[in-house]
């Protein structure tokens, strides 16, 4: 009997049972989070410092996954560039996957799909700010797992707000993942980090370095 699972709900003992996901313990195999990232102008420091402000006066209350997506990542998006050629964005994705055996396949919605079309440029996850990003990362690596290319990495960036992760996963034969550290608005230039990664990823692909 087929199991039908929805991707906010899989855990990552299921990935890896049922899809042969493995860590990679390679300290390179994700690299292009820590090395040879761009710097910042003092204006775009100065717009992240903003956005830093603006969410922890918000945060005094409950912060849901639509004002996380409106106050936080559209800012970073923006400043990465990903609204402009030669990306796009998707809201909403469907994406289905199914293991060798296709007894279990999952189901879900990307919430955001950064595209440099065919290519999957970054798969976007958010949650609200009282989840912890352990819940987003298997949802995330499920969702990169529906990639139909499997000569290029896919990477996939995670939040609540107040917490950012980036993701990488490869699919040449065996199919393996490494995180970044978590980065934290808590810590004073973090969120320039989380900036500097997206536009690196950006660069990448532009210069067909991926």
């Amino acid at each position: 009997m087929v199991q039908v699972i929805q991707g906010k709900d899989i855990t990552l003992a299921q990935i890896i049972d049922e899809f042969g996901l493995q860590l990679a313990d390679d300290e390179q195999f994700f690299s292009e989070w820590r090395q040879n990232l761009p710097q910042l102008t003092e204006l775009e420091q100065q717009l992240l410092n903003e956005v830093k402000t603006e969410y922890l006066h918000l945060s005094k209350y409950p912060v849901l996954e639509p004002v996380v997506k409106m106050v936080v990542l559209s800012p970073l998006l923006r400043l990465a560039g990903f609204y402009q050629p030669p990306f796009y964005i998707a809201s909403e994705q469907e994406v289905e996957i199914s293991s060798e055996d296709e007894g279990t396949i999952v189901r879900g919605r990307i919430d955001i799909l950064v595209f440099h079309p065919p290519f999957w440029v970054l798969v976007i996850e958010a949650k609200r700010a009282q989840y912890s990003l352990e819940v987003a990362i298997p949802q995330a690596l499920a969702y990169m797992l529906g990639n139909s290319d499997i000569e290029k990495p896919t990477f996939a960036f995670v939040s609540n707000g107040r917490e950012f992760q980036f993701i990488k996963l490869t699919k040449q034969g065996r199919p393996r993942y490494a995180l970044s550290y978590t980065l934290s608005l808590n810590r004073d230039e973090d969120i320039y980090t989380v900036v500097k990664v997206l536009k690196h990823l950006a660069n990448l692909v532009q210069q067909n370095n991926l």
